[in-house]
């Protein structure tokens, strides 16, 4: 009669540890569904910050050395937006290199960008004096992507195909 008893007991215990593991399994399942997409979330919003690309992308920006002619905007004094408790003026003093594809159809047009560097300044002087002191010294990468798309939407063209800020000194 006590073996039978133990059994019984052995056996209560054994379908109380498989509910139970299977409560856990059902919980820790839901919780990692949940955790991979935060990860997947973070990814996304780190690689749109990075300026990350897709390989297709990539590939249409990549030129070769022999193609890449540069043109240099210096000594640009830009004042920056004011941020909510700055009381102070702040300015940027910047330098910005312009990376054209000698290849691309458009560049025989407006290769010369001599004739056109106030619009390009215009442009540019623009694009960072909507941002803060802050901001463009924790995201410069930001602000060259936008005088980019501000400079291409201009000639409505991709032959300028990069923007660099060659100096920036944030005061």
């Amino acid at each position: 009669m006590k073996k039978n008893l133990i059994s019984i007991v052995i056996l209560a215990l054994l379908v109380v540890n498989i509910v139970l593991s299977s409560i856990t399994l059902l919980s820790v399942s839901g919780t990692n569904r949940k955790t991979a997409a935060l990860v997947t979330d973070i990814a996304a919003a780190i690689n749109l910050d990075l300026g990350g690309q897709t390989e297709e992308e990539k590939q249409e920006v990549t030129v070769s050395m022999a193609d890449v002619v540069t043109y240099d905007i210096t000594d640009l004094t830009v004042p920056l937006k004011k941020g909510e408790n700055d009381e102070k003026e702040h300015y940027a003093m910047l330098s910005v290199t312009l990376s054209m594809n000698s290849k691309d159809k458009d560049y025989k047009t407006y290769g010369d960008l001599s004739a056109r560097e106030s619009l390009i300044k215009g442009e540019i002087n623009d694009a960072v004096s909507q941002h803060t002191a802050d901001e463009a010294r924790e995201n410069s990468h930001a602000i060259e992507e936008e005088i980019l798309q501000r400079v291409q939407a201009m000639f409505d063209s991709q032959f300028i195909y990069d923007v660099t800020f060659s100096s920036i000194l944030i005061q």
